[in-house]
């Protein structure tokens, strides 16, 4: 396993809710004031601030099959972008309760 893809799996094991994001990006934006509007607890990795940034973005894609930020993770649990967390915003208590993030 690369180191990138390493790290990046780490991080998704240890924080219950993981965003993996790019400091510019407004769909990322959108996602980290919803989980903070919720009051969850999360990991956001800014890729493009990061030296092996490019390279972990890889390794996601491998793991998820979704190149995109941001690439979101709730209790281990591959969530997707930002549509698919807004999606999902009435179970997102619920969900944050359960992974420990509340």
């Amino acid at each position: 396993m690369s180191a990138a893809k390493t790290k990046a799996q780490t991080l998704i094991n240890e924080n219950p809710v993981v965003v993996f994001s790019k400091s510019y990006c407004p769909y990322c934006t959108a996602s980290k004031k919803l989980l903070s509007d919720q009051g969850a607890t999360f990991h956001a990795l800014e890729l493009d601030l990061e030296k092996d940034g490019s390279a972990i973005q890889d390794a996601l894609q491998e793991i998820t099959s979704q190149r995109t930020v941001p690439n979101i993770f709730i209790k281990q649990k591959h969530i997707g972008g930002n549509s698919d967390l807004q999606a999902i915003k009435g179970d997102l208590p619920r969900l944050l309760k359960d992974a420990g993030a509340l």
